[in-house]
């Protein structure tokens, strides 16, 4: 029996998933209606409840999600979220969940949770990294009523269904974790065909702490899931759950959840001694800049951003010639679209160098250097984005504070970042 309930399946430029998430809502009863993300975001109250569907918003550019994140629909998502309604994010519908603090819903929507890359590890290696899509196993690790997203499953059952993503791993502070866990809020987790949870690819496919597929929120009602349940029929339990969720007036639970985030402190960029390091710029437009440039100016600063790659490159033995061999493999940078520059030194310019705390791709790019092009005088390689904002208005210690908080250039859980003097 169709459901009266009103779903707006919410999309941005860049998403893709729409079809079969009005698919997926149809075959339960639910009521799909397509909400792109400059309409007007009064409308969003007179729906019962909000899918953001998966894709690629803003082309990933600076991080998957966090564009999206701060368009001003998402306002009004936390409001409808705030009254009980029920929210799912669907891959980047997640990412971008968890960029916006909706999950894990801590005071103030702060950021507690991030989704970066993904890391593909068995025996000690790294056996891919970026882009993955395969079936997996999720099983349901809360008590069916915990969560808008789980009341026709049971505790420990899990399902199958299909994920597709480059930047899916769940990181977790420790302490935020165990909270979590207690409070039954870690949804969803990969497991194998026996129900077993390993962490271990392939059963963990991207790495995520606690094998986690899918977080929600304190209350139950908004919860972020990397894979794509609306892309089978087996994962209709989720919109079930969701339909009968809005049939019972939105039952959301009164857990709490409170964490204090430690102050994330900058520090001044110093590369390790001896080592080279590249800085590279595009020939071509940097789109991705671009992108993070016109999200700032959509928020009211009058900034003008820059990016480069970053490579610190140690060596052993003859450092030139180490240096020549690594250029010439290609797998640094690309010379018909990069070429190798130095750093952007301009008034009213600050620059900001961000790496992954854990540097898959640097490893990655290291293994493959000294195992497949066999340098084995490179002794370390790390990776990094640096992004140059040029304030052409307003104080300027006042405007850059305001920006990185705006997590636009990098998440503190994910990831450090330098200043370069």
């Amino acid at each position: 029996m169709k459901s009266k309930a009103k779903i707006a399946i919410i999309q941005f430029p860049g998403s893709n998933t729409e079809r079969e998430t009005h698919m997926a809502c149809h075959r339960v009863g639910l009521n799909p209606v397509e909400f792109l993300w400059n309409e007007s975001t009064k409308i969003l109250s007179e729906f019962d409840g909000y899918i953001i569907v998966g894709g690629f918003s803003y082309e990933d550019r600076s991080r998957a999600g966090v564009i999206a994140a701060l368009d001003p629909i998402m306002d009004q998502v936390k409001i409808e979220a705030a009254a009980g309604k029920p929210v799912l994010g669907i891959c980047n519908g997640a990412q971008i969940l968890v960029e916006s603090g909706l999950v894990p819903g801590l005071e103030n929507h702060r950021l507690g949770v991030a989704l970066t890359d993904n890391k593909r590890v068995r025996g000690g290696h790294v056996v891919g990294v970026g882009y993955y899509n395969t079936w997996a196993n999720l099983q349901m690790s809360v008590s069916p009523t915990r969560c808008a997203f789980t009341r026709h499953l049971k505790s420990r059952d899990f399902i199958t269904i299909p994920l597709a993503h480059g930047e899916g791993r769940f990181i977790i502070p420790d302490e935020l974790l165990k909270k979590m866990i207690i409070n039954d809020q870690a949804v969803y987790r990969y497991c194998d065909d026996s129900g077993d949870v390993v962490d271990e690819f392939p059963t963990n496919p991207n790495g995520s702490t606690y094998n986690l597929a899918a977080v929600c929120n304190s209350q139950g009602n908004v919860m972020a899931m990397m894979p794509h349940p609306e892309r089978t029929k087996s994962g209709d339990v989720i919109f079930f759950s969701m339909k009968e969720f809005i049939e019972k007036g939105n039952p959301a639970t009164d857990h709490k959840l409170s964490y204090c985030n430690p102050r994330y402190k900058m520090r001044e960029h110093t590369a390790s001694p001896g080592a080279t390091e590249w800085f590279i710029n595009m020939i071509i437009t940097d789109n991705e800049a671009v992108s993070v440039n016109s999200a700032l100016t959509r928020l009211g600063y009058d900034v003008a951003v820059s990016r480069q790659s970053y490579w610190e490159i140690s060596t052993s033995g003859n450092r030139d010639e180490t240096l020549r061999k690594i250029d010439a493999s290609g797998e640094l940078y690309n010379s018909n679209k990069e070429f190798i520059s130095e750093t952007v030194s301009n008034k009213n310019t600050a620059s900001f160098l961000v790496c992954h705390k854990e540097d898959v791709r640097g490893r990655a790019k290291f293994e493959s250097l000294r195992g497949r092009f066999e340098i084995h005088s490179l002794t370390k390689l790390k990776y990094g984005v640096i992004w140059n904002v040029s304030i052409n208005s307003g104080n300027f210690n006042t405007v850059l504070k305001k920006i990185l908080n705006t997590h636009i250039l990098y998440n503190p859980l994910s990831h450090e970042c330098y200043r370069i003097n």
